[in-house]
């Protein structure tokens, strides 16, 4: 039987929107699920540009028609494309896009027919995990990282987005923050979690054993070499790598690594046979890379080839509301470990942490809490149980954030980030979260003098 007479009635039935173009990207034909995807009725689009949607997904030059119009027609085929269209009440919508170009019998471009798969569902359902997944704090965090602060709940939907992709990361910030958390939280939640995590810290090696840690070596490659040994990039093959401590990596290392990250493949030292390796690279800082570079200390080019995605680890200051949540957790985890029963702490004990100003970051909290463990021999940990240092004899360093207000925390830890930055507003902007525009109109909201500020 001839079912091309009724080709118009399978295609309304499609549960996919589908669309129809000519060569110059004018629609000629849509069917029903199209309309109910797009809120336009078919008599809105027919005859209109496909721009009408615009689509996240079109390579559209606009310059003539065919290869001149849009890159699919170079590429013949779109599959299984991830896109963004907007509705006609402006709405985003994700969508899953499959499109193939259209010719005639002898092989000409006459248009292109492309499927739209509503996937707002599924994303919606992904969120929501996402978000549950966040909050469930006191069941090992997320991933093991503890907080509720607003620069966390940032930083884990960044974490969220970046490791599905295969982008280098540099994530950069204060030692004690947690850097290795948030690295080893890419490689759990991306594609290659069933895979190792290795890491390197390239601040506690010398040059000659650092290459020989990251590439290998072969036997009778230096004196002591005895046998041949495989490097950390051939360990994590198939997973990812993290170089801790990238600033302290030596010139002609650097030259070497450079190399590694841009052919995909190692040398072992004393050897010259190029290894594949499949590796996703993720660095870790706690200097600032880009006045390294311009000290002619770090390779520039390696920078950008490593700064693809950077993330900046929050300071324990800048997040003063999860110490009570971070504590919590280490108490229970001394408690496990040593078999005390110790409940928490107690007010003025807990005032004394939120006080302190914490250079040290969590992993001074954390020996902080184990000290306090050592001393307490009770159920409830006090100021006299804490390090002296935190409390001085009782008085607290800073003012109580508790009769701080939201402006005034706004406003201090706005001065505090120009600081660190040297009042790059740019650079303020990324470790705050916000935009540069944000940063602006908060520095004329406060008051701000950035030159009294710089020198004081």
């Amino acid at each position: 039987m001839d079912f091309s007479k009724y080709w118009k009635i399978i295609v309304d039935t499609l549960r996919e929107a589908l669309l129809v173009v000519d060569t110059g990207g004018k629609i000629i034909s849509v069917n029903p699920s199209a309309e109910k995807l797009t809120g336009y009725s078919a008599h809105e689009m027919v005859g209109r540009s496909c721009r009408i949607l615009d689509c996240t997904g079109c390579e559209i030059k606009g310059e003539g028609v065919g290869i001149d119009w849009c890159g699919l027609y170079a590429r013949g085929e779109v599959q299984a494309k991830r896109c963004l269209i907007t509705t006609k009440d402006g709405r985003s919508v994700h969508v899953i896009k499959n499109a193939s170009v259209l010719r005639d019998d002898a092989g000409k471009d006459i248009g292109a027919v492309e499927t739209l798969t509503d996937m707002s569902e599924i994303v919606r359902q992904q969120e929501e995990i996402a978000a549950l997944r966040r909050n469930c704090q006191f069941q090992g965090g997320y991933y093991g990282i503890i907080g509720e602060a607003p620069p966390m709940q940032q930083l884990f939907e960044l974490i969220d987005s970046v490791a599905m992709s295969e982008a280098p990361v540099l994530i950069e910030g204060q030692s004690g923050t947690g850097k290795e958390l948030i690295a080893r939280a890419i490689h759990d939640a991306g594609p290659r979690k069933d895979n190792p995590f290795i890491k390197v810290n390239c601040a506690a090696l010398n040059e000659n054993l650092l290459e020989s840690e990251l590439f290998g070596h072969v036997r009778g490659a230096y004196t002591g070499a005895d046998k041949t040994r495989i490097g950390r990039f051939e360990a994590a093959h198939g997973g990812t790598l993290l170089l801790d401590e990238i600033g302290d990596i030596p010139p002609a290392t650097q030259v070497k690594l450079l190399r590694v990250l841009e052919e995909k493949e190692i040398e072992r030292v004393g050897d010259h046979r190029p290894v594949p390796v499949d590796v996703r690279i993720i660095t870790a800082t706690n200097k600032n890379l880009e006045d390294l570079v311009s000290k002619a200390v770090f390779r520039e080019d390696l920078f950008f080839r490593i700064n693809v995605f950077p993330i900046h680890a929050p300071a324990l200051a800048d997040r003063r509301e999860d110490i009570p949540l971070i504590v919590q957790s280490f108490i229970d985890q001394s408690g496990h470990q040593s078999g005390r029963k110790i409940l928490g702490l107690t007010s003025d004990a807990m005032e004394s942490l939120m006080a302190y100003a914490w250079p040290g970051n969590v992993r001074e909290l954390r020996n902080a809490v184990e000290y306090a463990f050592v001393l307490c021999p009770g159920r409830w940990i006090g100021v006299e149980h804490l390090p002296p240092k935190i409390t001085r004899n009782g008085t607290v360093h800073l003012t109580s954030p508790a009769v701080s207000s939201p402006e005034k925390e706004e406003k201090e830890r706005l001065i505090r980030t120009l600081r660190q930055t040297g009042g790059n507003q740019s650079e303020a902007a990324r470790r705050l979260n916000v935009s540069r525009v944000t940063i602006w109109k908060r520095i004329k909201k406060h008051g701000i003098d950035l030159d009294s500020v710089l020198s004081d």
